[in-house]
């Protein structure tokens, strides 16, 4: 599909702000589909069905409409699709919100998995940073090599050009701990593309650029 970013007027009034395209290496082949003001519906695969659950309840918790579809070199490792899908996730964002006038830009989220407690903060800030503690354990959790949690936040944070931080403050099972990241990431997101109703369409800077 071609690159397409745009914003459009709902029947309620509600102005939609989406992103679709394509991104084709030689390792993976992506297509992303994203609507930011969604209601949670998700259509994705990538190969790595454990990776696949943490997209679906990103989506459903940040209530982000987004159809994701990767196919990546698995026979050579999962490191080349988790890490381009994190870049084609963060660059839809950064397609979909334009400019950011009017955004609240930076959210926190602290969220509770059970017996795991994680938090993540993101500022939209036009830099890329990144900073992940998973506390995890295991070489695996289902089906995902879990080193590569870093290398999606990473590769989400060079595509949205955003500052990102995750964090698992305690825990027990290493399935919660990963979860529990991708909801509060998937919840600080929501808030930080939010409008600011109090600032309108001001661009949430000083220097005048994001």
């Amino acid at each position: 599909m071609p690159a397409q970013s745009k914003s459009c007027i709902g029947n309620a009034g509600v102005k939609f702000r989406t992103a679709s395209f394509e991104r084709n290496t030689t390792e993976t082949q992506i297509a992303i589909r994203l609507t930011i003001e969604g209601k949670g519906r998700y259509k994705i695969s990538t190969g790595i069905r454990f990776f696949d659950h943490m997209l679906e309840l990103f989506a459903r918790h940040g209530a982000f409409d987004l159809e994701l579809t990767c196919k990546g070199d698995l026979d050579v490792d999962q490191h080349h699709t988790v890490e381009d899908v994190g870049i084609a996730l963060g660059e839809a964002f950064d397609r979909a919100l334009g400019d950011k006038r009017g955004i609240l830009r930076a959210g926190y989220f602290l969220m509770p998995m059970d017996e795991t407690l994680a938090i993540a903060a993101i500022d939209l800030s036009g830099r890329a940073a990144f900073a992940v503690d998973a506390k995890v354990r295991t070489r695996l959790v289902g089906d995902l090599q879990t080193e590569l949690v870093t290398d999606f936040f990473e590769g989400f944070a060079r595509g949205a050009r955003a500052n990102v931080h995750v964090k698992t403050m305690y825990g027990r099972s290493n399935h919660h701990k990963i979860e529990a990241i991708f909801k509060a990431f998937a919840r600080a997101l929501r808030v930080a593309c939010s409008r600011d109703k109090q600032l309108g369409d001001m661009l949430p800077s000083t220097k005048g650029l994001l």
